[in-house]
């Protein structure tokens, strides 16, 4: 057969994962240590998992409601109100995804038509502009900046505008850059896009993580903003759930009826464990004031700054991350492209980095390193880097 001639060519010509290349490698690797998949390297907590374990127990293996589980949607609704003061329906503003994964395909394919333009802040999580690709869409990045803590600019975000423009990614806390934007910097955003008719898909996914003072601000709290955002978040990095594969969506009812519509005919459902598990997470979250939340980000917090400190002291340039767990450090000190740097770090040091350029070629240049890893790996990759830096 002539496969080539069958598969379809939007499909065929995105390239694969930059991030899974190297974990791949990584993984035949003996006494590697990787810092390349954004994965919280803590279990997710007891009381969570038990009421998975029960709801099993408890012959709970049924489809949901396609919309997913209504107590979970009541309890997405309270947190959304509580931590972000921004409010959703529980009925029909609110719709329970395979991941926050799922919410993002779902949004490009419910509002992009073939020929419209989505815009991307860069360097930005690596399924962004394949989903846009897929829908038919044309994926434009908008360049971000170490200078501007890698925030997007009202000046950039204006002059990438243009009459095709019908959606704005908004992917903030940033993976991999660790940018976060004040309320007083989304405001700029918004000003901008008061005047238009652009769809802000705002990934919130890290928004639990943010450290050193900072806040986040949901996108949808904006004055005027509300009617135009569908906002993304999860369960998988706040609480430590990546393998339980349960997000959410919420936007207007006019904006989510088309998503809930794809969703219906394809996901049907989240698995109801992994529902059952995430409403227990939000209500111990809600008994106990956030406290393995709170715990995690004070663990990772530690490990942001023995990196950024380590990464400054042998000459990588690094900007503090804000949020999210990754830094993003210079590597141009090296002579090296992002590629080469972690291709040869492997090889040399089995150390596994992502190279910045899996996120948008504005991160040639830089490098993305995980911590969301134990304190002692950590510790030995750093002396790993600095001895291959000091070899070059």
């Amino acid at each position: 057969m002539e496969y080539e001639r069958i598969i379809n060519r939007r499909v065929a010509d995105v390239p694969p994962s930059g991030i899974r290349k190297f974990f791949d490698i990584v993984r035949k690797m003996p006494g590697a240590i990787s810092l390349g998949v954004g994965e919280p390297d803590f279990v997710t907590p007891w009381a969570i998992r038990d009421a998975a374990i029960q709801s099993i127990e408890d012959g709970q293996t049924q489809y949901t409601s396609n919309w997913g589980l209504e107590s979970l949607r009541e309890k997405i609704a309270a947190y959304l109100r509580m931590r972000y003061h921004v409010t959703y329906s529980p009925k029909d503003e609110i719709l329970v995804t395979v991941g926050a994964s799922e919410g993002i395909d779902l949004a490009m394919r419910a509002v992009v038509c073939p020929g419209d333009e989505v815009l991307i802040p860069e360097p930005s999580y690596v399924s962004y502009a394949p989903t846009v690709t897929f829908a038919g869409g044309t994926a434009v990045p908008v360049k971000t900046s170490a200078q501007d803590c890698f925030a997007l600019t009202p000046e950039a975000l204006r002059a990438a505008i243009t009459p095709r423009t019908k959606a704005l990614i908004l992917p903030y806390p940033n993976n991999p850059t660790g940018g976060v934007m004040t309320k007083e910097q989304l405001m700029d955003i918004a000003h901008v896009l008061e005047e238009t008719d652009i769809v802000v898909v705002s990934d919130e996914i890290y928004s639990e993580l943010v450290y050193g003072g900072h806040e986040h601000t949901a996108f949808a709290s904006i004055a005027g903003m509300r009617e135009r955002t569908i906002t993304l978040n999860g369960f998988s990095k706040a609480f430590a759930m990546t393998g339980w594969r349960v997000g959410y969506a919420c936007a207007p009812r006019e904006l989510l009826a088309p998503m809930f519509k794809i969703h219906q005919f394809t996901m049907l459902c989240a698995s109801i464990q992994g529902q059952v598990a995430a409403d227990k997470a939000l209500g111990r979250a809600f008994e106990t004031g956030f406290e393995d939340v709170r715990m995690m980000v004070r663990s990772y917090d530690r490990r942001r700054r023995l990196m950024v400190e380590s990464l400054n002291d042998m000459g990588l340039a690094c900007f503090e991350p804000r949020g999210a767990f990754y830094v993003f450090p210079s590597i141009r000190s090296t002579g090296l492209t992002s590629d080469e740097f972690c291709t040869r770090l492997l090889e040399k040091k089995q150390v596994a980095c992502v190279p910045g350029t899996a996120f948008g070629a504005s991160g040639e240049g830089h490098i993305r390193c995980s911590y969301a890893t134990s304190l002692e790996n950590l510790t030995e990759a750093l002396k790993r880097i600095r001895e291959f830096v000091n070899e070059l």
